[in-house]
Parts: C-alpha cells; structure tokens; sequence
C-alpha cells in the first residue's frame, strides 16, 4: 500500500521560507515520479513541481526559481524547499505519486498521479 504523508506547513511571513516533507511508503520516492501541488479555496488544483525517477524536475511558472524540490532516497522523503514565500502561495500543498511516471521528464498534470497524501496548509502574511 502507497501512504505518502506531507508535514512542515504552517504561517509563515511574505518573503520567508518553509520546507514541506512528503514521507513515503519504503522506496516509492526513489522508483515513482513525485510531484507537488497546492489547491486554494475557490481554486483548481495548480502544478507546483515535480522530481522525476531520474532526479529531473519541473516547476509551475509562478514558483520557478523559488522553490526547490528534492528527495532522498534512504529516509523515504521527498522535501519542497520554499523561499521568497508571497500571500498568493497560501493553499493546502498536496504530495502525489506517479508509478508510470517518465524516467527523464516528470508530468505536471495531477490525473497521471494515482496515490495522493491528506495535504498541508502553508499560509504566508503579508
């Protein structure tokens, strides 16, 4: 069974930083494509990056060069390093899994990830 647990959410200040950790079942962050998404009230689900099989990775144009996401392999985990946090990054971060996920290139659309944690809430002040 695939549990993917986010945590590291929380308030935080415009122009700060946060680290949000997706936990996985053993070795699905390293053999599955993971990716990031956020939701806010209101708002369809929006792609925020994603690390491919092949550690490549994608990210959404409103956080590119903002945020950072990486994995390691021998604590399960698969972290979002957010800096320069601004208000309209306030949203629930979801961590999702894609099984058939591209080796070289991971996808941005959410329906190519079947397993999904309960999310975390990142509320940035301005």
């Amino acid at each position: 069974q695939v549990q993917l647990v986010e945590s590291g959410g929380g308030l935080v200040q415009a122009g700060g930083s946060l680290r949000l950790s997706c936990a996985t079942s053993r070795g699905i962050s390293s053999r599955y494509a993971m990716g990031w998404f956020r939701q806010a009230p209101g708002t369809e689900r929006e792609f925020v990056g994603a690390i491919s099989r092949s550690s490549l990775t994608a990210y959404g144009d409103s956080v590119k060069g903002r945020f950072t996401i990486s994995r390691d392999n021998a604590k399960n985990t698969v972290y979002l390093q957010m800096n320069s946090l601004k208000p309209e990054d306030t949203a629930l971060y979801f961590c999702a899994a894609d099984p058939g996920g591209g080796y070289y290139y991971p996808s941005g659309s959410g329906d190519d990830y079947d397993y999904w944690g309960q999310g975390t809430q990142v509320t940035v002040s301005s």
